[in-house]
């Protein structure tokens, strides 16, 4: 449970984040008395005014519900405390002052007792004042079956969303109050929903709970069916992403489980869906997430979705999870221009909305690829410069496996003064290196030779190093490419030595790194620099190894080292993992040569 928050005073958040609505969305007034956001009226609204919808609830579920309003959404949110609903004033504020009301107003919120019945009473006092209202509350949640939901029926989660944006887009097309309101409740009954969480959440301003108390969900748990306000789901689970997701679609799609069929929704439905971040699920494993559901919908279940939408509508402050929600698209009756998919699909100026894919380009089903191919002639053009390729292969060999074997302690240094990863690239890469040149037949061209192992680093070595040597090879093709003269040429230390000059040269445009920086160059630039003045191989790599020995007592201006602190602890004992892996390969080669 994160308990950390850089704002702890629940009221000041509440109305701070509120009011930053006004800041980004300038078609936007705050009612700060009574926490209401609403749009502010145009000279349009007033000419030709339109059914206002208002919506709201506890505080929390950010964007939800004040960041819906904008043109083509919500007409009004109103806000109570963090989880907690507003009180039936303020919701009736936002009726009679604060939204037009000439076409009427329908109110309309999520199903739960305390947003029930004061946005409730709000709608009859506003009847009573003789204003057209109506009321809906949307339950979409599939969780909590009939049995255990009983009278107060299916709770409100991530899946309302769809019922608000749709319904508001009929609004703002001139759909009448009776209209809005029917469509309200018929989007909801084809709508299942269900969510789950790794963890509760921690309210700003609350006592922070014990690690054993029940509002901790255990590690290796995951609660299915959790609500957006820390609710008990249906039961927890020790299970994978594709195990989870499993049990998901069968609560929202099995028609043999009564207790949760609350719409029929066959592989001859057209569907939408919809995954929802409850607020602390990282965009990367929302993508993760959403393919994993997508694929099960459309293997498992034989449904592909006509539109797939994600992102972070209705959270639980920062919860870590995620609702997955299917709507079934029925035939509204409305006419050309509003169907359910048209009313999704249509413009909406609300920040919280983050569905940007117009309809155009969902009808497209623009299925092409660009499959050209890469010029990659110039490079592929054989050079006069001749090697052993066996002989070369060989001495590779040496260097790359002693870098392999290097992995170890390499990994050690960078996870002290780095972040771990530097020691399995250089493995990695120098394993691919070795599985490529092993397979086909070596050429004694040096630059098709060197060619073969450009693409196995650029594709298998990630990170800083996998960069900068990436730029080295390909610098070192050109710089191989520099020494042919026309006429064949053997290959020695001299002639390797100008390429690998050159290359260095290049790579100097891409990094200002330089001897003393404690980076990978404390061992190449000696290297090349000996090599290229004396042509002894073996000296260029005694001198890498006292480079990289050098940066144990060097202060890092370059790289992440220049974060890490602890410097009086590793100062003089840890090289630059870099250079030192670079060291290791070129000591190799040398001993091979």
């Amino acid at each position: 449970m994160q308990t950390k928050h850089f704002i702890n005073d629940p009221t000041h958040l509440v109305q701070t984040s509120l009011a930053s609505l006004t800041l980004t969305n300038p078609s936007l007034a705050f009612d700060s008395l009574n926490k209401v956001i609403y749009r502010r009226p145009t000279k349009e609204s007033q000419e030709n005014p339109k059914v206002s919808i208002i919506t709201g609830g506890g505080s929390g579920h950010e964007p939800a519900f004040a960041a819906f309003c904008g043109k083509g959404f919500v007409t009004a949110g109103v806000a109570g405390t963090i989880f907690a609903s507003p009180n039936t004033l303020q919701v009736q504020r936002a009726i009679m002052s604060r939204v037009e009301t000439r076409k009427g107003v329908l109110v309309i919120t999520f199903n739960y007792t305390g947003d029930v019945l004061n946005f409730g009473l709000a709608a009859e006092k506003a009847k009573a004042a003789g204003i057209d209202t109506e009321f809906y509350a949307i339950g979409d949640d599939v969780g909590v079956g009939r049995e255990k939901g009983g009278k107060v029926g299916r709770r409100g989660i991530g899946g309302s969303i769809l019922v608000l944006k749709i319904i508001c887009a009929l609004a703002e097309a001139g759909g009448s109050l009776k209209e809005v309101y029917n469509l309200a409740k018929q989007v909801a009954d084809n709508l299942v929903s269900v969510g789950s969480s790794m963890e509760h959440v921690h309210v700003p301003g609350r006592e922070i709970p014990a690690a054993d108390s029940e509002e901790m969900v255990p590690n290796d748990e995951i609660e299915v069916g959790m609500g957006i306000h820390n609710e008990p789901g249906s039961r927890r689970v020790t299970a994978t992403l594709p195990e989870l997701v499993k049990i998901m679609l069968a609560q929202m799609l099995d028609p043999n489980d009564k207790d949760r069929h609350f719409a029929h929704i066959t592989k001859d439905d057209k569907v939408v869906l919809l995954i929802n971040n409850l607020g602390g699920v990282s965009n990367l494993e929302m993508g993760g997430i959403v393919a994993e559901v997508y694929k099960q919908l459309k293997e498992d279940w034989g449904i592909t979705p006509v539109r797939a939408i994600s992102g972070t509508f209705i959270t639980s402050l920062n919860g870590m999870g995620f609702s997955a929600s299917i709507l079934k698209l029925e035939d509204t009756g409305l006419g050309p221009g509003k169907s359910m998919l048209e009313l999704l699909d249509a413009p909406a100026e609300a920040l919280g909305w983050s569905a940007p894919i117009n309809t155009e380009t969902w009808n497209a089903k623009n299925d092409s690829t660009m499959e050209h191919e890469a010029d990659s002639s110039r490079d592929l053009k054989a050079s006069n410069l001749s090697i052993d390729p066996k002989r070369t292969l060989s001495v590779l060999k040496a260097g790359l496996d002693k870098m392999i074997a290097a992995e170890p302690e390499v990994t050690r240094f960078d996870t002290i003064v780095g972040d771990g990863d530097c020691g399995t690239g250089l493995k990695r890469g120098a394993e691919e290196v070795l599985t490529a040149l092993s397979s086909g037949e070596l050429p004694s061209d040096a630059v098709s030779f060197v060619n073969k192992i450009v693409p196995v680093v650029e594709h298998h070595m990630d990170g800083t190093s996998g960069a900068l040597f990436s730029i080295y090879l390909n610098a070192l093709v050109h710089g191989l490419r520099e020494q042919d003269s026309g006429s064949t040429k053997q290959m020695d230390a001299k002639t390797w030595a100008a390429a690998l000059k050159s290359a260095l040269t290049a790579l100097g445009k891409y990094t200002p790194a330089v001897p003393g920086d404690r980076t990978v160059m404390d061992a190449l630039v000696p290297f090349v620099d000996t090599l290229a003045s004396t042509g002894d191989v073996k000296k260029a790599a005694q001198v890498a190894r006292e480079g990289a020995e050098k940066t144990k007592t060097m202060k890092a201006s370059l790289g992440r080292a220049v974060y890490v602190g602890g410097e009086s602890e590793w100062m003089g004992k840890i090289p630059d993992p870099g250079a030192w892996g670079l060291s290791e390969m070129l000591v190799g080669l040398a001993d091979a040569s």
